[in-house]
């Protein structure tokens, strides 16, 4: 069995998205037997602790940092890793960057670097889409333009929606119910640069996963997020961490995720190779709208494992490029009524709907 051995190198351990990773191919995948390996840059994160998942841990330097690279091909080398699983964005920037300059160390799943640009500014992201329906009516928000509050009086109504327009985890986000309202959030959030407005959505949120693998579509899945973990921290009621979901079947959301992501593509011309989670937002009439295109998963991987789209483990096969897995296109179909439970330092648990007290 050590033979089969496959050493892979996860970083950021300290967020939950790398260590759902892990959990899912460790604990729920059977593929090969793996020997994990975790980096961050914080000594405190939980995950370089966790010695059930990961075999050593490692601190390194940010991803932006002389001395990052560095570390990483000494860790790469040192203990055989055969691939890496990259999820901070800023961290899969960088390797994007490798990437488009050379060679990178050891195997990864990393997208171009012209399309992660695009994908992580959602003011870019909501250009690009318009055109075709797939957004929500929006608005940049600058906070010094003198004639913000016309626009916003000739764009949208109140209530809206107003968030961070790079990063994720709900950065910035509040429903605005008055212009007052507005500039207070602004305010008091100096820390975000800028700011997008959008059409309020009073319908489901929802996810979709999309796997792509050097020009073809592979893996795909669904689901929806309805109650988040701490939501009484954020005045938003999201902290982009799922507390309560449900694994869906719905051909519709997944339509409308794959023509968004394939509108990116074209425009930037990049090739369709990577893991996207598209995020949806439904009006009143269950119409979705294209939220945010995340570059990587998110941390509810594992329950979309355990429920039986192991989608973390179909990528390693795919890096892997083991010759029994079966390439044609699969959108997952879930057992109806299936839902997810998460907490904070509890594993996810996978239910039938009807089973809740």
């Amino acid at each position: 069995m050590a033979d089969n051995m496959l050493k892979i190198l996860i970083t950021g351990v300290g967020g939950p998205t790398p260590r759902s990773f892990a959990r899912a191919i460790k604990q729920i995948g059977h593929y090969r037997p793996y020997q994990l390996h975790g980096t961050d840059i914080n000594k405190y994160a939980i995950g370089l602790y966790q010695t059930d998942l990961f075999e050593k841990s490692y601190i390194t330097p940010k991803s932006s940092q002389a001395g990052y690279w560095e570390a990483t091909e000494r860790i790469i080398k040192e203990q055989g890793i055969e691939m890496a699983v990259i999820l901070p964005e800023t961290e899969i920037l960088e390797w994007s960057k490798r990437q488009a300059s050379g060679t990178l160390p050891c195997k990864a799943l990393v997208p171009e670097h012209k399309l992660i640009e695009v994908l992580i500014d959602k003011s870019k992201l909501t250009q690009i889409l318009s055109p075709h329906g797939l957004v929500p009516k929006s608005l940049d928000i600058d906070p010094n333009d003198i004639e913000l509050e016309a626009k916003i009086k000739k764009t949208l109504n109140f209530p809206f929606w107003v968030r961070s327009a790079t990063g994720s985890s709900g950065l910035g986000s509040f429903k605005v119910n008055s212009y007052e309202d507005l500039v207070n959030w602004v305010t008091i959030n100096p820390d975000v640069a800028n700011f997008i407005a959008s059409e309020f959505l009073s319908g489901r949120n929802l996810a979709c996963k999309l796997l792509f693998h050097n020009g073809e579509l592979v893996r795909a899945a669904c689901g929806e997020r309805v109650n988040y973990i701490m939501a009484k921290t954020s005045p938003s009621g999201i902290t982009g961490n799922t507390s309560f979901g449900r694994l869906i079947n719905d051909e519709h959301v997944f339509d409308i995720s794959k023509l968004a992501i394939e509108k990116v593509f074209e425009h930037t011309g990049a090739a369709k190779h990577g893991f996207f989670t598209v995020d949806l937002k439904e009006d009143a009439n269950r119409k979705p709208f294209i939220t945010e295109i995340n570059v990587r998963h998110v941390a509810f991987t594992s329950s979309f494992a355990a429920g039986g789209a192991n989608l973390c483990e179909d990528t390693i096969r795919l890096l892997d490029e083991d010759q029994s897995f079966d390439r044609r296109f699969k959108l997952y179909k879930f057992e109806e009524g299936l839902i997810f439970l998460r907490d904070v330092d509890s594993s996810p648990i996978v239910m039938k709907e009807s089973q809740l007290l």
